[in-house]
């Protein structure tokens, strides 16, 4: 799972002006290896300026479509996003690691269910492949998006979106939210925000209607729309997020609690089969930074806590988790963390990224 592969670029496209659609040409003995859910994503690997860099970008196929692409996004500053969009072409190759994400949930074609997706810039990307999944794997579900940008000309999928709403226009319903251009409906312009959302929660979407939502977007819009959903009834447990970019955190603090037992942990780490042994010292640094000091080839994307690519269980010990953004209450219930994130307290610590449930 950890492997990253080099797939060939079939294709890369201009979405938008500041957008690159890329699509990869999977050879036909890694099509179970890249075999993918709705909702997943793609961690991208690449040297840039000597450094080894590493970015996670939603897949924006149905399942249906058996085409691997991701979008990706120009963001200021953003190393990565920007040597993507100014160099990548059809013919290069690029590493890869093989889907992960949880940003989905079950399907079925008995399901007759009306769900409801918040999308704000290039957080349309993974709500992209759920909608265009969910409407070809439930016939007689419907999907409201409402779906938040600055103009129509930053509209990502604009095209495809349109294409979906007159294939299925009675199971299809899409609000466009404009920041920046003025539409005649004075609901439908300014952010998407709390006051916002519970502007078209009370006149535009029924909430009592809604078996389920997606959240895609950046922190303040994720956490006022879930306010909102809950505050109108909606049980936090029917409300699935996906951030993609977390807010500035400062870096950890020094902890002010004395270090329980010894000031170091033995470290064992369960990952593709492979166990590694390692001590590392208690309240210095994340677990995944240990793990690559000590070349151990870690599985990972963000260092945020966003992307989950580095989510493992815990079999045995205990850790402290600063920051998540990624995993369910359910997830942590089973004894699942961020390896990015999570600091051991316990003399001894074993953690396995091999397993799922």
């Amino acid at each position: 799972m950890s492997q990253f592969h080099s797939l060939t670029i079939d294709r890369v496209k201009n979405e938008t002006r500041d957008t690159i659609v890329v699509s990869f040409a999977v050879p036909a003995e890694l099509q179970d290896t890249y075999h993918y859910q709705q909702g997943q994503h793609l961690t991208l690997r690449a040297t840039i300026n000597g450094e080894d860099l590493r970015r996670s970008y939603s897949i924006c196929s149905a399942v249906q479509d058996r085409q691997l692409r991701v979008a990706i996004k120009r963001t200021p500053g953003g190393v990565f996003s920007t040597w993507a969009n100014d160099t990548l072409k059809a013919g290069d190759s690029i590493d890869v690691m093989p889907p992960s994400g949880t940003f989905n949930l079950p399907l079925a074609s008995e399901n007759e269910k009306h769900y409801l997706a918040f999308a704000a810039g290039s957080g349309i990307t993974p709500i992209m492949s759920i909608i265009k999944t969910t409407l070809l794997s439930e016939p007689k579900s419907r999907f409201t998006l409402v779906y938040g940008n600055r103009a129509s000309s930053s509209v990502i999928f604009k095209e495809e979106l349109t294409d979906l709403k007159d294939t299925w226009m009675e199971r299809l319903n899409l609000v466009y939210v404009m920041s920046r251009e003025q539409q005649d409906i004075e609901l439908f312009n300014g952010r998407i925000d709390k006051n916002k959302c519970d502007q078209l929660l009370q006149s535009w979407v029924e909430i009592a209607d809604i078996d389920a939502a997606f959240l895609c977007g950046p922190e303040d819009m994720i956490q006022a729309v879930s306010a909102s959903l809950q505050a109108h009834g909606m049980e936090k447990s029917h409300i699935k997020v996906e951030l993609f970019a977390a807010g500035n955190h400062a870096p950890r603090a020094a902890s002010v609690r004395p270090v329980v037992g010894k000031q170091e942990c033995e470290v064992t780490v369960v990952i593709d089969g492979y166990h590694t042994v390692f001590t590392m010292e208690k309240e210095k640094e994340s677990l995944l930074d240990a793990a690559l000091k000590q070349g151990i080839d870690m599985r990972y994307s963000c260092k945020g806590g966003v992307c989950a690519t580095c989510r493992c269980k815990v079999v045995d010990g205990k850790v402290d988790m600063d920051l998540n953004y990624a995993l369910e209450d359910y997830e942590i219930a089973r004894g699942f963390v961020l390896s990015c994130q999570s600091f051991p307290v316990t003399d001894t610590l074993r953690v396995d990224f091999d397993q799922d449930n």
